[in-house]
C-alpha cells in the first residue's frame, strides 16, 4: 500500500494577508513572465516569490533566486504571515469550475505520502520527465526545505468510500476559499477528526497511487531525500523528507476532467495538405474538412464525438487546410515501439509521435525534423498558425483514466504531455515543511 498520513501544514494567516486569492498562484510551470509580474504586484507575500522567484538585476549567480525564495519563506514564518497548524489533518480540497458548458466540482484531500522509488512500491508515474525542470526544482527544495506545491495523485475508488468520511466531517465547517485567474473556485477544510481520518486511511490501505500531475516535483522530492541520506542528514525513516505533500483524488470522482494537449509541429518545410495526405497514405483514412478556424473546430468536434484513440485532426499552416484522419493500419507500431505494451502503442499521442511524426513525416517529407510545442486551447492553435510558428497543427484525443491505470500499472510512461488535468492545483494553499 501507499503510506499515507495526515500532517501539520504551514499556511497563510488570513488576518495578515487578507484575501487568500491574492497570495496563491498557479503551478510554476504554467506561469509565464507576464503572469509572474502580475502575481508579484498582486500581493507582497504572493506564493510566486517562493515557487518561481524571478531573477533580479545585480544577482551574483543563478542560485540567488533560490536563496531569495528561502529568505522570503523564513521571513514570512518569523513575521507570522505563515503559521503551522497545531494538529495533524487531512485537508479536504474542492475545485469548482466550468468547462465546455458543463459545471464540475472536483473533490479530494491533501495529505503526505511516503516517497517510493518508481517500480518498487505502490506509486506509479504515467508520463516521462525532463532533466531541466528537475534540476531547477531540486535547487529550490534544497534552499527552502519545504514542499511548496502539491503532487496530484489518483487512486481507484469506485464507490468514493475514501472521500465520504471527510465530506461528512466538513459538512458544518467553513472553508478557506480562493478564486484563481481562470475563475476556478478553490475551497479548503482542515479535518482533524481522528475517526474520519482513520476511516479514510483504512479504505486506502491496499490502494495504488497514480501520479496525475507533478512528476518532476515528485522525482525532485525523491532526489532531495536521497541527497539528505547520502550526506548523513536523514535521521530515520520517519524524517519529514521521506514524505511528499500530495492531493488525492478518486478516479471515479465526477469532477475529474482530463483534457487533451495538442501538438504544434515545427522543423518541417511548408508542407501542404496534399503533401501531408500523401505522407499518411495507406495507414490512415483521411477526410478533407475545410479551411481555417471553423474547419479546425469541426475536426475537434469529430474527435470528441468519436471518443477513440485512433482519430486526429491535422492542419497545414501553408495552405490553412484541415483534415480529419482515422488510423486504419497500426501494425507498424509494433515495429516502431517494440518494447512497449499494446496499450501504450494504441494511445493517440503514441501513434502521433511514433507513426506520424517519426515515421511518416521523416520518411516522406524531405528535410523533416519534427519537434513539438504543446497547447491546450484551440485558440492557441489558431494563433500559432496565424503567426507561422508551426508548419503543422495536430489535434489529439484525450487519454482516459483507464489508459493511465493500465499503462502506469505496466510500469510504462506515456509520452510527455499525454494528459492535462484541469484545473491545476493551486500553490500557496498549504506548504509542507521537511526539516521538522
Amino acid at each position: 500500500m501507499a503510506d499515507i498520513h495526515p500532517f501539520r501544514a504551514l499556511r497563510y494567516d488570513v488576518a495578515q494577508v487578507g484575501d487568500i486569492s491574492d497570495v496563491v498562484a498557479p503551478p510554476y510551470d504554467v506561469i509565464n513572465e507576464q503572469m509572474q509580474t502580475e502575481l508579484y504586484e498582486k500581493h507582497p507575500c504572493n506564493a510566486v516569490r517562493l515557487i518561481l522567484n524571478r531573477t533580479e538585476p545585480g544577482d551574483a549567480g543563478a542560485d540567488e533566486k533560490y536563496d531569495r525564495a528561502a529568505n522570503f519563506l523564513m521571513r514570512w514564518v518569523n513575521d507570522g504571515v505563515l503559521f503551522r497548524d497545531r494538529e495533524e489533518a487531512l485537508y479536504v480540497y474542492h475545485q469548482e469550475f466550468d468547462w465546455a458548458g458543463q459545471h464540475f466540482v472536483r473533490k479530494g484531500f491533501l495529505c503526505r505520502v511516503r516517497l517510493e522509488e518508481f517500480g518498487k512500491g505502490k506509486i506509479f508515474p504515467h508520463e516521462q520527465t525532463m532533466s531541466g525542470p528537475k534540476a531547477d526544482r531540486l535547487a529550490l527544495i534544497k534552499a527552502c526545505h519545504t514542499n511548496l506545491s502539491p503532487i496530484f495523485g489518483l487512486f481507484p475508488d469506485s464507490d468514493q468510500a475514501a472521500q465520504t468520511p471527510l465530506e461528512t466531517a466538513i459538512s458544518e465547517m467553513t472553508p478557506m476559499e480562493a478564486t484563481d485567474h481562470l475563475g476556478v473556485i478553490h475551497r479548503l477544510w482542515a479535518v482533524t477528526d481522528r475517526a474520519a481520518i482513520t476511516e479514510t486511511l483504512e479504505v486506502l490501505r491496499e490502494t495504488p497511487v497514480f501520479i496525475a500531475d507533478g512528476h518532476h516535483r515528485y522525482e525532485t522530492a525523491l532526489n532531495y531525500r536521497n541527497h539528505l541520506a547520502e550526506t548523513g542528514k536523514l535521521a530515520d525513516e520517519n524524517s519529514p523528507a521521506n514524505f511528499v505533500m500530495m492531493m488525492m483524488v478518486g478516479m471515479s470522482d465526477p469532477g475529474l476532467a482530463i483534457l487533451p494537449t495538442h501538438r504544434l509541429v515545427s522543423g518541417l518545410p511548408d508542407i501542404t495538405s496534399d503533401q501531408l495526405i500523401a505522407a499518411l497514405e495507406g495507414l490512415f483514412e483521411i477526410e478533407a474538412v475545410g479551411e481555417g478556424a471553423a474547419a479546425m473546430q469541426e475536426c475537434w468536434d469529430l474527435i470528441d464525438a468519436d471518443g477513440g484513440q485512433d482519430v486526429f485532426g491535422f492542419g497545414t499552416t501553408a495552405d490553412n487546410k484541415w483534415v480529419f484522419a482515422r488510423l486504419t493500419d497500426g501494425s507498424l507500431m509494433t515495429e516502431l515501439a517494440p518494447d512497449q505494451s499494446d496499450a501504450w502503442r494504441d494511445l493517440g499521442v503514441s501513434v502521433l509521435r511514433s507513426l506520424v511524426l517519426e515515421h511518416c513525416l521523416k520518411n516522406n517529407i524531405a528535410g523533416a525534423d519534427p519537434h513539438c510545442d504543446y497547447v491546450r486551447l484551440l485558440d492557441e492553435v489558431t494563433e500559432a498558425q496565424q503567426n507561422g510558428s508551426c508548419q503543422l497543427a495536430c489535434l489529439v484525443p484525450p487519454a482516459g483514466m483507464e489508459h493511465i491505470e493500465e499503462i502506469a500499472g505496466n510500469f510504462e510512461k506515456m509520452p510527455p504531455k499525454s494528459t492535462y488535468f484541469y484545473p491545476k492545483l493551486l500553490s500557496g494553499l498549504l506548504f509542507n515543511p521537511l526539516d521538522q
